[in-house]
């Protein structure tokens, strides 16, 4: 192919040495621009136009083959390391146009706005999260002038949640299209490291109650272990979420808003016999929010030298004890409110499970079969 081009055009091969301008040249060559000394220079591979930047010799492609987009293109890079702070101004003007809020739009709008696509005790954890201290570090930053090293600063200065409640409100805000781009790269954010979690042991439960002189708090760690519900969904049940037909507590989980039907055995039935036959059946309890409890039963494993457990950790109680009994899994998960399985396995995953033989289970098995159900007496 034989191309023309004007004496700003010069060869620029490790292979052969410079030609003349209007020489026949191969598809790897460079275009010089008609600045002398700029930043970025163009040259075409393939037929496709790349930049090179003179400085650090760092090549990239502009992803096209058109020669007038390409020097579009890279007249906007060189425009861009010569006059940063025009091209700022430039930006604004163009983001005011299509959207009058951009330039001022800071955080704080963001973290609000994300709060308010929640609701019940979700958008509560959200608006006690958005108050973590080390957001005062971007709260009032705007958005279009934020650099990777405000989140770097938040994330040192902040914990878990901090780096898990700034990774939502960065997906958030670049969802509703406020950012031009991430802020940090999925590789460039610091891993979510949780505390290790455990299950309350069985001796841990009894010793708990041991300690424990109040007959409503009791009750109430006895349901916890037996229902394996959340603190606050326990702590809010009424004498009226009681089906003693089919001996059944249902009720609606404050966390996710789904119904969660729980049958209750021998156990259980003796401790609601004791109970309120109308209203709350936690009265006192109920009053108190997520960190009272919690203290309370933080004091009382101090009291009996139980360390690493929280009320939350009922909830793995159960799920280990399900799995080690061999309760369907898909029970378990309908029990616990878990919608997804791995969130359940997560749960479970200390369970130990001794496999019964083989020979055991088909005994069993055998055993089961056997028995006749009679069929109902026919209606006269």
């Amino acid at each position: 192919m034989r191309i023309h081009y004007s004496p700003t055009i010069r060869q620029n091969s490790a292979e052969t040495p410079p030609q003349l301008a209007n020489a026949i040249v191969s598809d790897w060559f460079i275009i010089q621009t008609s600045y002398m000394k700029t930043r970025y220079i163009l040259f075409r591979r393939a037929g496709v136009y790349y930049s090179e930047d003179t400085t650090t010799r760092k090549q990239s492609s502009l992803r096209t083959k058109d020669q007038a987009e390409a020097r579009a293109l890279l007249h906007a890079k060189n425009e861009s390391v010569r006059q940063p702070i025009l091209n700022l101004q430039l930006a604004r003007t163009y983001l005011t146009a299509t959207d009058p809020e951009a330039v001022t739009r800071n955080w704080q709008v963001a973290m609000e706005e994300l709060t308010k696509t929640k609701s019940g005790r979700t958008m509560e954890r959200y608006q006690d999260a958005v108050k973590d201290k080390a957001f005062d570090l971007i709260r009032n930053v705007s958005l279009l002038e934020t650099h990777s090293s405000h989140f770097l600063k938040v994330l040192e200065a902040g914990t878990v949640a901090t780096n898990v409640f700034l990774r939502r409100i960065h997906n958030f805000a670049l969802d509703m299209n406020w950012l031009p781009w991430p802020i940090l790269s999925k590789k460039q954010w610091p891993e979510v490291r949780f505390k290790e979690k455990r299950a309350i042991t069985a001796q841990e439960h009894q010793a708990i109650l041991t300690g424990e002189r109040k007959p409503e708090w009791r009750a109430y760690y006895e349901f916890c272990w037996h229902l394996g519900g959340a603190q606050s969904d326990v702590a809010h049940l009424s004498a009226e979420d009681i089906d003693w037909q089919s001996k059944a507590v249902g009720f609606y989980r404050r966390k996710t808003g789904t119904v969660s039907i729980i049958r209750f055995g021998a156990e259980l039935e003796k401790i609601l016999a004791g109970l309120p036959k109308s209203g709350p059946l936690f009265p006192a309890i109920q009053t108190m929010n997520e960190s009272g409890r919690a203290a309370a039963f933080n004091r009382r494993c101090r009291q009996q030298g139980i360390e690493g457990v929280t009320l939350h950790c009922y909830r793995y109680a159960w799920a280990e004890r399900a799995k080690t009994c061999g309760y369907p899994e898909r029970f378990a998960q309908e029990a616990l409110g878990h919608k997804s399985q791995a969130v359940h396995r997560a749960y479970a995953r200390k369970a130990k499970v001794v496999i019964p033989t083989l020979e055991d289970y088909e005994r069993k098995l055998a055993a089961s079969e056997s028995v006749v159900v009679p069929m109902p007496a026919a209606v006269a």
